[in-house]
């Protein structure tokens, strides 16, 4: 066996409606500290969702900062005008609360709040330098992961994002409540239900960092995922397929954050950043193409998940392989989301561009089971046009 490290959050809270009893759980965790920093989206705070959490936090006598200023993929200057504000207010423990942007600009303000290193050298794999403050994450959505990964996406241009990777940014604690996801709306439900699937059979065929641990996390994120997908799109109330579905992405984040993501995410960018698509469903909108072209070589691991994703799948790897497409395939139709670029507004002439975009991803791209070219990458596109 190769060696191997792997990392995660140190502590986990699964609990149905955990979030009403947020301040005696980070009094427990924190007994020392007082003043805490929410970090979400205007949605989020506006809609009444936070209103229990921010109300045990204050009967548990925390002094509370909501920055609800987070937007999809956000840029550099919302994370740094957060970061100021919590600075004056001056914050001792960091709170994402929310989707992936609110969780990733969470991480970033940990790091950013205690040192004097600028944002801009984080960027890349292992540069932050200092030290973070105490932070916990708590998704409302079943899909990225983020609170148990060491990765924040930050949009550093027009259409460009760049990520910092570190060991700094695993959370002290990741709090899973299903009763935040109840009634999330279909598409959004089905959008990061499948970016958690992408996690997981990346992370099982990553060419780099691949071991035991983050196999075992793999297979059963497929697992709990596909069989708990479509329950949760069609009735938005279920709470056992709502639960299974933060376990599940929770499970593929674990995976991915050792045994990183390739190609589908790759490709994936140039669509969220030039287009403004939400990122789960720029990773739907590639990943069986992008399976297509890996098909080849990751034949015998294709198949080893198609024996967990497709029921009674027999046959050969090549075959295991083409069942297990075809499968996630009609997975996508039956969720209902756009399946093709063409329903995003990406037009035929777009694609030289996003070809290009994607080869910049090199963080990701050393990953794939399959050397991608910027002529493979503009195929893909075009078969997913």
């Amino acid at each position: 066996m190769n060696p191997f490290r792997f990392q995660t959050v140190p502590t986990l809270v699964v609990e149905f409606g955990a979030a009403r009893r947020l301040g005696a759980i980070l009094r427990e965790q924190f007994p020392a500290l007082k003043n805490v920093c929410v970090i979400t989206d205007s949605f989020l705070n506006k809609s009444g969702t936070l209103a229990p959490a921010l109300s045990d936090l204050g009967n548990h006598g925390w002094n509370v900062t909501v920055i609800d200023d987070v937007v999809a993929d956000p840029p550099e200057h919302v994370v740094l005008a957060a970061t100021e504000r919590a600075r004056q207010a001056d914050a001792e423990l960091v709170v994402g609360l929310g989707g992936g942007s609110s969780m990733d600009v969470a991480k970033l303000l940990a790091v950013l709040l205690p040192g004097g290193q600028p944002l801009k050298e984080m960027y890349g794999v292992r540069k932050v330098t200092g030290r973070r403050l105490p932070l916990v994450q708590i998704p409302t959505t079943a899909g990225t992961g983020s609170e148990v990964t060491a990765v924040s996406i930050v949009t550093t241009g027009e259409t460009s994002k760049s990520g910092v990777v570190a060991p700094q940014l695993f959370a002290d604690l990741a709090i899973l409540d299903a009763e935040l996801t109840l009634g999330l709306p279909r598409a959004a439900t089905a959008a990061t239900g499948i970016d958690a699937m992408v996690h997981a059979i990346e992370a099982y065929t990553s060419a780099h960092l691949k071991n035991p641990v983050s196999d075992m996390l793999a297979v059963k994120a497929l697992e709990v995922l596909s069989r708990n997908l479509l329950p949760a799109c069609n009735d938005g109330s279920n709470r056992a397929a709502r639960e299974a579905m933060l376990v599940g992405a929770m499970f593929a984040g674990q995976s991915f954050a050792n045994s990183p993501v390739a190609a589908v995410h790759a490709l994936a960018y140039p669509i969220g950043g030039i287009f403004h698509v939400a990122h789960g469903l720029s990773n739907a909108l590639v990943l069986p193409h992008v399976m297509r072209f890996n098909a080849v070589p990751a034949a015998k691991l294709y198949g080893e998940l198609a024996e967990v994703v497709v029921p009674g799948v027999s046959g050969s790897d090549d075959a295991k392989t083409i069942a297990l497409i075809s499968h996630i395939e009609s997975m996508i139709l039956a969720s209902g989301i756009p399946r093709t670029l063409r329903e995003v507004s990406v037009k035929e002439t777009d694609i030289a561009r996003m070809a290009s975009d994607a080869m910049l991803q090199t963080r990701l791209l050393v990953n794939n089971p399959r050397e991608v070219t910027e002529a493979d990458a503009a195929a893909i596109y075009q078969a997913a046009f």
